[in-house]
């Protein structure tokens, strides 16, 4: 809801993206999708209130009966890749209760989300982004949390995306990838989901394996989860780590490099192989704009502040201008993506989100 379509005007007014981009959908491909059994079908996503998943249902009754279709045909499953959402689980399942099919845990979105939430708070500094898997006690608990809900009211739940890509001309390093593939998804089998993502085909038959031995039938509805308590505080808890100068490096050329390969036009963009979209670099950011404002500081003790960003963002953004531009995606916005990654890590307030940064910018590159 957050997105405005800058191409197109109400009343002189930018349209809802959210909107824009449903009622195109919607007009072409509802009637064909509905008579083919195949749909219509969609994930709503970033929602952070269950008044959000009500209104996503009003405009679904309202085109459902404007374009002839019967009432309830749209269906949905809805991302809780927001830290608000974690607590209105079951507000969001009753608000979409004649259309909903279930709720993904979105890992990346909800890890920056956290961030944001309580941004204000120094004692909440959250670790390096590597250190923050899903088995910390926050993301454990957010996980096995959406499964117990889905499952007592009858939804599926959905895992998370593993990053991993398929890495070739090296066998050790991409046996390591799998395993990690394999290890995500064995945990969300035996906890209780009923299915997964993985951020690349190739990985497809490792987690139709994992899932297909864990889950014979078509989902876990009866893994009812009853041994689940989850409470705010375990939300929110912390989990420990460090910042590490490689982690804070690798921060800064992560959101750099997403944010020009997305001032090119690209969604996703393989680093260091890891498929990194938007939530990835908001992480990237977002924990930037975190360690800064709060004084947090490396494992090395050097302070992290103002000085050390412009010293290593520099020393990145050098190398990242020294590789071969065919090699880099986006590499014409480099300085560009550097720029805004420095401003919103300078701020004085976190930025929402990176791309209502970098959106009029994306305007005019494409113009």
């Amino acid at each position: 809801w957050h997105l405005d379509e800058a191409h197109a005007r109400l009343d002189g007014r930018p349209v809802s993206a959210s909107l824009f981009d449903f009622g195109l959908f919607a007009a072409h491909s509802a009637q064909a999708l509905h008579s083919q059994g195949r749909g219509p079908f969609f994930y709503l996503p970033k929602l952070e209130h269950w008044q959000e998943a009500r209104l996503w249902d009003e405009v679904m009754a309202h085109t459902e009966a404007a374009l002839g279709l019967p009432t309830g045909c749209m269906k949905v499953t809805v991302l809780i890749e927001t830290l608000p959402a974690a607590f209105q689980m079951h507000e969001i399942l009753h608000a979409l209760r004649g259309r909903i099919v279930g709720l993904n845990c979105g890992r990346w979105d909800y890890i920056f989300s956290t961030i944001k939430t309580v941004r204000a708070h120094p004692e909440r500094i959250l670790p390096e982004r590597g250190q923050v898997a899903m088995t910390v006690p926050f993301l454990k608990a957010y996980s096995e949390l959406l499964i117990r809900t889905c499952h007592r009211r009858g939804a599926l739940a959905m895992g998370g995306m593993a990053a991993q890509i398929p890495i070739s001309g090296d066998a050790s390093a991409n046996e390591a990838a799998m395993a990690k593939v394999r290890a995500d998804k064995l945990r969300e089998a035996s906890a209780g989901h009923d299915g997964t993502w993985v951020a690349h085909p190739g990985l497809i038959p490792v987690a139709l394996a994992i899932f297909d031995e864990f889950m014979p039938g078509p989902n876990q509805l009866g893994v009812a989860r009853d041994d689940v308590e989850v409470g705010a505080a375990d939300l929110l808890a912390v989990p420990a780590g460090s910042i590490t100068p490689a982690g804070y490096r690798g921060n800064i050329e992560v959101a750099v490099r997403y944010l020009a390969a997305w001032l090119d036009g690209l969604g996703c963009v393989p680093i260091h192989h890891l498929m990194e979209d938007a939530a990835t670099a908001e992480i990237a950011r977002s924990q930037l704009w975190q360690w800064q404002r709060h004084g947090a500081r490396l494992d090395d003790g050097r302070l992290i502040d103002a000085a050390l960003f412009a010293s290593v963002s520099a020393d990145v953004l050098a190398s990242l201008q020294a590789e071969p531009a065919a090699a880099t995606p986006g590499h014409a916005h480099l300085a560009l993506a550097a720029q805004l990654i420095a401003e919103a890590t300078a701020a004085d307030q976190l930025p929402d989100f990176l791309t209502l940064i970098a959106y009029p910018h994306l305007i005019e590159t494409a113009a």
